[in-house]
């Protein structure tokens, strides 16, 4: 995973980093709504957000 996230570009880091956020907005939502099963998803897709953000301060320090 991590391997595959430093093999990526800027801009595809961001695309993956939008589309997490609106991931983890949604399960936010069915949890407050009772409806989600799986609590330990918000878990995971917390982690793959910080996974990416530090990716991409990773390449931004490597860019100075």
């Amino acid at each position: 995973m991590l391997e595959e996230l430093r093999n990526m570009s800027a801009a595809e880091l961001n695309e993956e980093l939008v589309t997490a956020k609106k991931e983890l907005f949604n399960l936010r939502f069915q949890n407050a709504t009772n409806q989600l099963d799986n609590t330990s998803r918000i878990t995971d897709v917390r982690k793959t957000i910080a996974r990416i953000q530090t990716v991409m301060a990773e390449q931004l320090q490597a860019a100075k």
